[in-house]
């Protein structure tokens, strides 16, 4: 099917952009200009649109296998879509745990199967998230696997991390932490302070999430070798990324738009929907996470969606399962909370949600130009709309943004040159 999207406003960071009409022709960006014309070509028109290298998660959860009531390959993917992403990396954390070069197969399998994006798998830095022995990473990459990471079950053995990211640098393999020091965090719900004394939750201290990142990158930078930390949160956190970059340690990092759009404030109403982990935390942290993104301190905007079923949120906040169901507001929020915000300008936005990802990931994507992969976003910024849960393609409708206003639905999604989204409907 060929193609010709116009009237948009293309945001390429490093490429064309501008007012330009985009050709796209057997999966490819087959001409990018003005006032393009093919006449046997499906023309879509985007005025009032951004146009955009399709968004690129790092760091999602798919739950299949073995937790397909929260979440499938097949619904999550359409959920990705929706929400303007071409390519997802998910984690390992599923049962069986993505430690076996099959459990990787699996999910390529699947995903080229029934997916509706491109799946990237990241394969465990230990056997079964037991942080006891070191999983096969060589073998697990050469199956697929774009990087590692215990997610959700941090390595909390120092010995077993160093060797993990010894082990990883004989392959270039990029190792993902979930920073989070469970001895100092056992028994807390959302973040260590007044308002969790106020709601008589048990606190998560920020400490036990800087612990870690300062452990990950003193790590790092005496190996030579590359860390990535996720789920950033705190105005520690960010300080402790920025000193190790300003004296070259190979650490990039990332933030959700919970961090940035949220506050603990939230919690009060104990709305489950709410409680993730790391928690949300207070408004000098979120304003930290915007200085951190305004700077480059924080290289990439991922989701770390986790979708889950309704039974496991509907029940008292200490009792509750930790996520927010993120790909289908996660560029609407940043839209309007960083751009329209002030804090980044639509280019760098893009970097941070399509270009940095795919980069650290080392894989395609994040470009547009005339012979790469047609991997295309557009949203529709001109027009506020209400967050509504309630039409998530995603099982999981666990998100404590219901109601907001927010601008930036994406309209259009196109992974290599194939419609998956539009108008607000899958047409896969």
């Amino acid at each position: 099917m060929k193609y010709l999207l116009k009237n948009g406003r293309v945001v390429n960071p490093g490429g064309e952009s501008g007012m330009l009409d985009i050709l796209v022709e057997n999966g490819v960006v087959a001409g990018m200009g003005e006032a393009l014309f093919a006449a046997d070509a499906e023309v879509i028109d985007l005025s009032g649109c951004l146009v955009m290298p399709g968004l690129v998660d790092m760091h999602c959860h798919l739950r299949e296998p073995g937790y397909e009531y929260k979440e499938s390959i097949y619904t999550g993917t359409r959920a990705a879509a929706a929400g303007g992403f071409t390519a997802v990396a998910c984690m390992p954390n599923t049962n069986p745990v993505c430690d076996s070069e099959a459990v990787v197969r699996y999910i390529l399998d699947k995903a080229a199967a029934q997916g509706a994006v491109k799946v990237y798998p990241i394969a465990s830095i230990t056997k079964g998230l037991k942080g006891e022995e070191l999983s096969e990473m060589g073998f697990l990459q050469r199956a697929g696997a774009v990087a590692f990471s215990d997610d959700g079950k941090p390595v909390e053995n120092p010995r077993m991390m160093r060797l993990g990211l010894q082990y990883a640098k004989n392959f270039d393999a990029l190792l993902i932490s979930h920073c989070e020091d469970k001895a100092l965090a056992a028994g807390g719900v959302m973040n260590e302070g007044i308002m969790s004394t106020k709601l008589g939750l048990g606190g998560i201290s920020r400490v036990s999430e800087e612990l870690m990142v300062a452990r990950e990158i003193l790590l790092a930078e005496a190996l030579k070798t590359r860390v990535h930390i996720a789920h950033v949160s705190t105005r520690g956190s960010a300080e402790l990324i920025r000193q190790a970059k300003a004296r070259g340690v190979a650490v990039t990092a990332e933030t959700c738009p919970h961090y940035f759009a949220a506050t603990e404030e939230m919690v009060d109403g104990y709305d489950a929907n709410t409680k993730v982990n790391p928690p949300l935390r207070t408004q000098d942290d979120r304003q930290a996470m915007l200085e951190a993104l305004a700077d480059g301190t924080l290289d990439a905007i991922a989701t770390d969606h986790a979708p889950h079923h309704a039974d496991e949120k509907l029940v008292e906040y200490n009792l509750a399962a930790s996520g927010i169901s993120g790909f289908e507001t996660a560029f609407a929020l940043s839209y309007t909370v960083l751009v329209k915000g002030g804090v980044l300008t639509q280019d760098e936005l893009v970097r941070k949600m399509s270009v940095a990802p795919a980069q650290i990931l080392r894989r395609e994507g994040g470009v547009l130009a005339v012979g790469a992969p047609a991997d295309i976003m557009a949203a529709n910024v001109t027009e506020p709309y209400e967050i509504d849960v309630s039409h998530f393609q995603s099982k999981g409708k666990n998100n404590p943004f219901g109601g907001m206003t927010v601008c930036g639905r994406p309209v259009l999604t196109m992974v290599s040159g194939k419609t998956v989204w539009k108008n607000g409907e899958i047409v896969i």
